[in-house]
């Protein structure tokens, strides 16, 4: 103890800019070692991924993740805080569809200055997000920069609508994406279209290409996610560890419980739960638990995550896919993200960055005053499967056996 206190005494007799820069030094040293690095490119060698290669150049940069909100949580919570803060709400024009069952979902659509044969590209948002969510106007803003007409699916009871029916939605049903889908195609034929989903809305799409394995049209003809928790039962269970993604576990089933609580205001038929139980969930797990595996039909939690997980559902994805990923996702751990199983697939292209945290990839010294990392991801993608993929997806090789991982 005496050594400790007499270091101490020393450590203090120095000027306070000589601490200071040995601090500053000693941050920026683990910032450029350990922070900034290049993304992982997970993907099986033959035409995507030397399309991606080509035409992503994103893909051969440094991510520079903003240094004074380095961690994960932080990129996650400052990332929301300010995109919500500066960007100003979208103008769209709504359309209400009519569902088989009786049910609704609104459709926000933003075509300002496109041609009438530009492409479209559906925007899925993430648990509880819906058209005005702050990454869904950053994705749609980047959208509307290269002239694709834009449409913001909003699951059913968000977005402003009533619920007119008891079911509302979860990660792993997309028949209501498939209508959307098709009601989209029957008033464009023969218009290009692709998809994004983020966070569970990526869950969503994820789980509807699974569902178009070995059918010959394919609907979406390319599609990307951000921030998807491909392994729900390991996303679960990173965001319940104390304390800091407990907190954040809470925010979400509070907003969650807020979106059921539209079934008592709607004045919607009960089903086989209980809401005043439900409206105690503490936990996302919990919410499953008490609604939405009874909502559902499955028998328990364990058999709703195994049925949402798509992390081993790659190989039945027959549509270019490429996802954004963070290393440091507080909602999905690093050796949750199926870096092998990409690895064997000629369709799907998994990046991972160091950092990011969920839906975050804030950049730079002063973020939003340009074009976001996930944006720029985005744009690039979008601008090459549209400028230069025409030919690219019928020609797509069989995975080699000398398919790789490799940091770009």
């Amino acid at each position: 103890m005496d050594w400790l206190l007499s270091s101490l005494d020393i450590l203090f007799d120095f000027p306070r800019w000589y601490v200071g820069a040995i601090v500053g030094t000693g941050f920026f040293t683990y910032y450029l070692h350990e922070a900034v690095k290049q993304p992982v490119l997970a993907c099986s060698n033959g035409k995507f991924k030397d399309f991606l290669l080509a035409h992503v150049p994103i893909l051969r940069e440094k991510y520079w993740p903003t240094f004074w909100c380095l961690e994960s949580r932080a990129q996650t919570v400052f990332a929301s805080l300010l995109r919500s803060r500066l960007l100003p709400n979208i103008k769209y024009q709504r359309e209400i569809l009519k569902l088989s069952d009786g049910g609704q979902v609104a459709l926000d659509w933003l075509e300002e200055g496109c041609p009438t044969n530009a492409p479209i590209i559906i925007i899925l948002p993430g648990l509880t997000g819906e058209s005005q969510a702050e990454y869904v106007k950053c994705l749609v803003n980047s959208a509307s920069r290269i002239k694709l007409r834009v449409v913001v699916f909003n699951n059913r009871g968000l977005g402003g609508i009533s619920l007119k029916t008891p079911r509302t939605y979860c990660a792993s049903k997309c028949d209501d994406l498939s209508e959307v889908v098709n009601h989209i195609r029957s008033l464009n034929p023969g218009i290009p279209l692709v998809a994004a989903g983020v966070s569970m809305g990526g869950l969503i799409l994820g789980n509807y290409l699974v569902s178009q394995f070995s059918k010959p049209d394919k609907p979406i003809s390319a599609a990307m996610v951000i921030s998807v928790p491909w392994n729900v039962f390991k996303g679960t269970e990173s965001i319940e560890k104390p304390v800091l993604n407990l907190l954040l576990n809470r925010h979400l089933v509070g907003g969650l419980c807020k979106n059921i609580q539209r079934l008592k205001r709607d004045k919607v038929p009960q089903g086989p739960w209980d809401l005043e139980e439900v409206l105690k969930s503490k936990t996302i797990r919990e919410f499953d638990s008490s609604y939405t595996t009874k909502q559902f039909g499955y028998k328990d939690v364990e058999s709703y995550y195994t049925d949402a997980t798509i992390h081993d559902k790659l190989h039945k994805i027959e549509v270019p896919l490429l996802c954004l990923s963070a290393g440091d996702d507080p909602f999905q751990p690093l050796e949750a993200i199926p870096l092998e199983e990409a690895n064997k697939s000629k369709y799907v292209a998994i990046v991972v960055t160091a950092r990011g945290g969920h839906i975050g990839f804030l950049e730079g010294l002063f973020p939003l005053f340009h074009e976001q990392y996930m944006c720029r991801f985005f744009t690039q993608y979008f601008t090459a499967i549209f400028a230069d993929g025409s030919d690219l997806f019928a020609a797509i090789e069989k995975p080699t056996n000398t398919s790789c991982i490799e940091q770009v």
